[in-house]
């Protein structure tokens, strides 16, 4: 497939008008719904706003590449923006960006809209090609500039088979990989490449894109191979280099320093790969020695949510499936209560019984695994369900995950000295044997009975609170909803609530639900009642924030406060504490771990419960109607 047949005169604009990075995205994103490319415009942007967090796609150079891949697009298409002042773009050169390239892909892309994508990213890292593009006076010419220079992958494969070598400094390997496989991935490759093809070095490089991995580097060479680079953003298989010289940089490094990673990598200046136990070397700041830097908060929150983030479709399935049940009373999963239905019998033990029942194991589990990779998964999943069985509940998962994980780490450091031919016995035999062993030892020795105990006293202790209080509690838990709307706060709000929940004290999940829901509800009743304080597109975009905010996601509201961040933040924030202290002052009890207004009527008191939200959403609106200046458009 030819990049042109994603990207038409209908998706090129010549002539971007925004200045500022946000307002070039919203640019784009409009071409591409004026061109039919998308199904739900908000969701898009969205979508390509949070990339924009993770970091920055201004590549430099005066290039920038938006991109996300979700099922709010039709088809595949790219959208071209072109500004002859420059936008400031965050760029990682800190140049404006002129060259705007928006992709569009969808969640089931198929591999050649994925490869006509990523060439397009590989071309632009061409001198020539850059200057053309911004010289173009039409549409027409963008087009075959770009058919001038795009070969389909068997061409590319050819003529990189039929290069000979340069001249012997030795060949150096590469993997490239970037979270979304569309961009970043195939730019750092190419310019590994052709900086490697400008010093006469031989280099060979694997892509992990989303179509797969392309080029895979083989036991052979990398025997051979001097050192490895390895420039990725997202886990690559890594236990293949063990014993090898290998350099780990974000994928952002490979586009802006390939010649010193080349260099360096000839060179042999990079740390010896132990395994997945660590390097040798501590990290330098790219997090050259295996894990990226940001210090021990930062690990720790990173593995903390790759416990959480797995753990939530258990929380979510189970919970809603367990909130169905109660349609037909809450007792009636009991076979002694006259409400008994054996449907919603099945329902619990479904949703309750088994569902919920594993969320500690995986939450522990995928910790353990986070921090030592496969062979943490089982100790982490057996001293996670060892704290189910002891009623030590979160707490409990939380230190068996986190315990369990550094078992594995220890025990791949202790027996380090087993020869390479017995290497296979390590994860069937010796990493569970011993990781299972000790961490079930501990819990159940050590962790179990003083942690069920704390967990038993704070729920007591929740029980026991004055409605002051309890007010005050759900005000912080409400509100700590809607700093961040996903973020850290969000996610210990909510894991707190879940904690909570599976301690059997529902009182503090009403409040971080309702907070939750607050913010797009907000939103939304805010462009509904204050026009003329939100443009048409936002009045457009607050509908959908109604329906976010009725199903209890939270981010709804993100690219309203990413927007406008000084107003729509601390709006949220009161309105998101007032419906958390109402939830607690009216003494709201929830149940269900998640599933919005639809799971109201499982609550102690459901009419007082959507009241509070009710009232939450409306106080930020009317401050946002207050703060807000009006809009004039033309």
């Amino acid at each position: 497939m030819k990049i042109t047949e994603l990207l038409t005169k209908h998706t090129i604009k010549l002539n971007i008008e925004s200045k500022e990075k946000e307002n070039v995205i919203d640019e784009m994103v409009t071409v591409l719904d004026k061109a039919g490319k998308l199904n739900d415009r908000q969701a898009y942007k969205e979508a390509i706003l949070n990339r924009e967090s993770q970091s920055s796609t201004g590549i430099g150079e005066g290039i920038a590449i938006p991109h996300a891949k979700t099922a709010s697009v039709i088809n595949p298409a790219i959208a071209f923006g072109r500004s002859k002042d420059g936008v400031d773009y965050e760029s990682l050169d800190g140049q404006p960006a002129h060259l705007v390239f928006m992709i569009a892909a969808t969640e089931g892309a198929n591999n050649t809209h994925l490869e006509a994508l990523s060439r397009l990213s590989t071309l632009l890292m061409r001198e020539e090609i850059r200057k053309q593009l911004l010289e173009a006076e039409s549409e027409d010419a963008i087009i075959d500039i770009i058919n001038q220079h795009d070969k389909d992958d068997d061409e590319e494969e050819e003529e990189e088979e039929a290069a000979p070598a340069p001249a012997g400094k030795g060949k150096i390997l590469a993997v490239t990989a970037c979270p979304t496989g569309i961009a970043h991935t195939f730019m750092a490759a190419d310019a590994l490449k052709e900086k490697a093809k400008e010093l006469g070095v031989d280099i060979k490089v694997e892509t992990n894109g989303s179509s797969g991995i392309k080029h895979k580097l083989t036991a052979q060479e990398i025997e051979d191979a001097p050192a490895i680079i390895v420039a990725a953003d997202k886990q690559v298989e890594m236990e293949r280099f063990k014993g090898k010289r290998v350099l780990q940089v974000p994928v952002t490094a490979g586009i802006r320093r390939p010649q010193e990673l080349i260099e360096k990598a000839m060179n042999q200046d990079a740390p010896i790969y132990q395994g997945s136990g660590g390097s040798s070397a501590s990290n330098d700041e790219d997090g050259a020695s295996g894990k990226s830097g940001g210090g021990i908060g930062s690990a720790f929150y990173k593995h903390l949510m790759s416990g959480v983030s797995n753990m939530l479709p258990f929380v979510v399935g189970g919970g809603i499936l367990v909130a169905i049940s109660f349609f037909w009373g809450i007792n009636s999963s009991n076979p002694d209560d006259p409400t008994y239905n054996t449907f919603a019998a099945a329902l619990k033990f479904i949703g309750g019984d088994n569902a919920l029942g594993l969320i500690v194991a995986v939450l522990a589990g995928f910790i353990a695994m986070s921090i030592a990779d496969r062979p943490g998964f089982a100790p982490g999943m057996v001293g996670g369900f060892m704290a189910t069985q002891a009623n030590a509940g979160f707490l409990g998962g939380l230190i068996a995950g986190f315990l369990a994980g550094y078992i594995v780490v220890l025990l791949k450091k202790a027996f380090v000295f087993i020869p390479q031919s017995l290497d296979g016995l390590k994860p069937v035999l010796i990493y569970p044997l011993l990781g299972i062993f000790l961490t079930g030892i501990i819990m159940r020795f050590v962790v179990n009975t003083p942690v069920a105990a704390f967990m038993d006293f704070l729920t007591n202790w929740l029980e026991s609170l004055g409605t002051g209080n309890l007010v005050l509690m759900g005000i912080i838990l409400g509100g700590m909803m809607a700093i961040d709307m996903g973020g850290p706060l969000n996610k210990a709000a909510f894991t707190f609530g879940i904690a909570m929940i599976d301690a059997g004290n529902y009182a503090p999940h009403a409040a971080i639900m309702a907070g939750g829901m607050v913010p797009p509800l907000g939103i939304a009743l805010a462009t509904t009642i204050f026009r003329n304080k939100f443009s048409q597109r936002d009045r457009e975009a607050g509908i959908t924030c109604y329906f976010m905010g009725a199903a209890f996601v939270t981010e709804g509201a993100i690219p309203f406060a990413a927007a406008d961040p000084l107003r729509v933040i601390p709006a949220a924030v009161v309105g998101a504490a007032v419906a958390g202290g109402l939830t607690e002052f009216f003494r709201v009890t929830l149940p269900a771990p998640h599933g919005g207004v639809f799971v109201a009527f499982i609550t102690n008191h459901p009419l007082l419960y959507l009241l509070s939200i009710v009232i939450g959403a409306v106080v930020m609106a009317i401050i946002l109607g207050v703060v807000k200046k009006p809009v004039t458009e033309k």
